[in-house]
């Protein structure tokens, strides 16, 4: 309600990298608009390829896909999209650099694309306040997919992403947490310099979220 911007560093706040797995928060909106899947339940045909998590090795809908960051749900239905179509979209949600190749199935992990914690936050504010021009059928369907937890004080919604920038490890949670009496919206972001996955880091970047949340008293 207040407007008020809290930083732990806004010089980097200001930083674009890749978006890796947060993507799919705005794939997903693009994927409904496009026609990519008709809602969160309709089955994308898995390709047979066996992968680490096993909770891809099937056919999935968006839903499920989202949950478990599937993704070659998302580079098959990227495929789908034109490059035209897509930058389209990012223009419209001011998304990073908007950047998109000719390819389009990958360009949210490959370096392309990159965006900063700023402009994460703003596209989720413009997302939270349905500031685009998309299908009210669209807006409830991602805003459902996103809730990773709801208790009686707070609905969080929100997206983790992981990726590789060089020799740097990019890692994501962006979202957004409504209370009661107001929202919340957050971009934690972690660059690791190791070459190995770190995969502590992976409750870590919710938990650097949360402690802040507490500490701010928004949800205790």
């Amino acid at each position: 309600k207040s407007k008020i911007w809290i930083y732990c560093d806004e010089e980097d706040s200001k930083a674009r990298r890749l978006p890796a797995y947060t993507f799919k928060i705005p794939n997903s909106l693009i994927f409904l608009e496009e026609r990519v899947v008709k809602d969160e339940n309709e089955l994308m045909e898995w390709d047979g390829i066996k992968r680490y998590n096993e909770n891809w090795n099937t056919d999935l809908n968006m839903k499920e896909a989202f949950r478990y960051s599937a993704l070659w749900f998302y580079m098959k239905g990227a495929g789908q999209i034109k490059s035209e179509n897509y930058k389209e979209y990012l223009k419209e949600f001011s998304y990073g650099n908007q950047i998109v190749p000719e390819k389009t199935n990958s360009f949210w992990i490959d370096r392309s694309l990159a965006i900063s914690p700023e402009e994460q936050i703003n596209f989720l504010i413009n997302l939270y306040e349905e500031k685009f021009s998309l299908s009210e059928k669209t807006y409830k369907i991602v805003k459902n997919i996103m809730i990773n937890e709801e208790t009686s004080k707070y609905t969080l919604r929100g997206k983790t992403g992981w990726g590789r920038d060089g020799a740097e490890n990019v890692i994501w949670y962006v979202g957004y947490i409504e209370t009661g009496e107001n929202v919340y919206f957050f971009a934690t972001r972690i660059i690791n310099n190791s070459e190995e996955r770190n995969s502590y880091l992976l409750e870590l970047r919710k938990k650097i979220t949360m402690d802040a949340f507490n500490e701010l008293g928004i949800i205790n």
